[in-house]
């Protein structure tokens, strides 16, 4: 409930849109692709550099994590066949014989495969959550602070003292 509302606190508020779009999109990549693996050390070397809402990443995280399931089938054969092109048969033999990218998993046809799919929809993905961000913001933030859950939500007192306590 607490992460509920300082996203929509963060919606709401004067942050720059960008910010709150790059939340999503570090919380895509990591969503899509496994999360203990070691190419999630680049997104996660990004969370904590770039200023960005936890909120809105953590969302976006729980929101692809699920996703991620359903698409595995998707991944498995972008993985599958981008390992199986004849015209990278060299680079991967060459790879797979240096102990860094075997430590990568890139062999890993679901872990390739996740992983380009993610990159690749990642600024395209930006554009969409801005466009949406500042759509929300001229269009139905009026209409949706007239809901009776989001007035309760602003004015519940466990709410804001979590919120408190989290900021």
């Amino acid at each position: 409930m607490a992460l509920l509302a300082k996203l929509f606190k963060a919606l709401n508020a004067n942050q720059y849109p960008g910010q709150i779009a790059l939340s999503f999109v570090l919380g895509m990549i990591m969503g899509l692709t496994p999360l203990f693996f070691p190419h999630n050390l680049l997104t996660l070397a990004l969370v904590f550099f770039l200023r960005i809402n936890v909120s809105a990443l953590l969302v976006s995280l729980a929101f692809f994590s699920g996703l991620a399931y359903l698409l595995d089938p998707v991944f498995n054969q972008v993985g599958l066949a981008v390992l199986q092109s004849s015209s990278l048969e060299p680079l991967f033999t060459e790879m797979y014989n240096n102990a860094f990218w075997r430590f990568m998993h890139f062999n890993n046809t679901v872990i390739l495969g996740s992983v380009l799919v993610s990159y690749v929809l990642a600024i395209p993905a930006f554009v969409i959550f801005l466009v949406l961000i500042r759509t929300y913001r001229h269009k139905f933030l009026k209409w949706v602070s007239k809901f009776k859950i989001v007035q309760m939500l602003k004015g519940s007192e466990k709410v804001k003292t979590v919120v408190g306590l989290m900021e």
